[in-house]
């Protein structure tokens, strides 16, 4: 026996980008799941020549905290995610890089979310300008030696998932774990 996709029967905008569908699973049960069509997003571990992550700090509404995280976003519609990475890195730090590396694209949460999540690595990163965040966005930006990252992690500190999957993406292709 093999996994098939279920049918879809109907499906219903609740509201734009959340919709309702009707499925039909590979038993004849009738199933109804919400699927939220975020946008493509991008997020950048960018290390300075000296191996230090720029790292940004912002509040976040879903957890109601003040959250430690890599410069990253939205990937506007019909942009190439590097180009949007790269945008994203100078608007909320100042930081950009010409070693941009796609080094993953994930599935954030696959059993609700339609969209992916591009990781990169940036290399070589420099300060070019003052931030410019959207209107939204109140950041703090943080240097932090890339092994002091690593322990932030093992302490629970820096915990936005999404964001150790790119840290992990971006250990691997440096060859920092196997």
């Amino acid at each position: 026996m093999s996994i098939q996709p279920w049918k879809v029967r109907e499906s219903t905008y609740l509201r734009r980008r959340v919709r309702l569908d009707t499925c039909e699973l590979p038993n004849g049960s009738i199933f109804h799941p919400m699927v939220l069509e975020f946008h493509t997003w991008a997020n950048v571990l960018a290390l300075t020549p000296g191996q230090q992550a720029v790292l940004i700090r912002q509040y976040r509404h879903g957890a109601g905290e003040v959250m430690w995280e890599f410069p990253g976003g939205i990937v506007e519609d019909g942009e190439d995610p590097l180009d949007g990475i790269k945008r994203e890195l100078l608007e909320e730090t100042g930081y950009a890089s010409e070693q941009v590396i796609e080094v993953g694209r994930l599935h954030p949460n696959p059993a609700n979310q339609s969209n992916h999540m591009h990781c990169f690595l940036a290399l070589n990163a420099k300060k070019m300008a003052e931030p410019t965040p959207d209107e939204v966005e109140e950041i703090e930006v943080h240097l932090v030696p890339l092994d002091g990252l690593i322990r932030m992690v093992a302490r629970g500190e820096f915990s936005h998932a999404l964001m150790i999957a790119t840290l992990f993406q971006a250990m691997a292709y440096l060859k920092r774990i196997s």
